[in-house]
């Protein structure tokens, strides 16, 4: 089994209106600085992309930030990082997200945070990766797309429901055993 040694956070640049999305987001980075596995992110500075990079960082970890350049000038790129990677669309962003990724985690966030989330797996449906895909969802945040990921099921337009294999945890604590466990299932 490979070693799970990044760990790509999809989150949002705000902190949302539970405060309890903000502590996931700051016990998930110090698990990870703790853990020893590097943080890749948005690269923002702000909300619980800000604050997940922040507790890493805070906890002794590495953190690589990727950002495109519209977003480095709008959202203020996190100037304190390991590593910031600046690229020049969304497209080369996310690709390089996945690349320097070994799993990949949803915290609470927005419409980019969604679309992330449902390109990766997208990618895991179509066969392009096995990677851990854990939701966290935080105080029942993502439970419609648990939902409709179901329905999609029931109404048989996911097929491969072995390479699309989102695990869905409750609690913050819950997201690391949950990467660890998936990745076994995939090797």
């Amino acid at each position: 089994m490979s070693e799970i040694k990044s760990v790509c956070v999809y989150c949002g640049s705000g902190n949302g209106a539970d405060p309890a999305y903000l502590s996931a987001a700051k016990t998930l980075g110090t698990d990870l600085a703790k853990a020893g596995i590097r943080l890749v992110y948005g690269g923002g500075s702000t909300g619980l992309m800000g604050a997940v990079a922040d507790a890493t960082l805070a906890a002794g970890g590495q953190v690589t930030g990727i950002i495109p350049q519209f977003l480095q000038d709008r959202e203020r790129g996190h100037t304190g990082l390991t590593e910031l990677i600046v690229t020049k669309d969304m497209h080369e962003r996310k690709w390089a997200m996945f690349e320097k990724s070994d799993a990949f985690v949803a915290l609470p966030g927005g419409i980019g945070t969604l679309e992330e989330l449902i390109e990766i797996l997208t990618w895991a449906q179509l066969g392009r990766h096995t990677k851990p895909v854990i939701v966290a969802n935080i105080n029942g945040y993502w439970n419609h797309l648990s939902e409709l990921i179901r329905y999609m099921i029931a109404q048989d337009f996911i097929h491969s429901q072995l390479q699309l294999n989102p695990v869905f945890t409750k609690a913050a604590e819950d997201i690391l055993p949950a990467v660890y466990a998936t990745k076994r299932q995939h090797v």
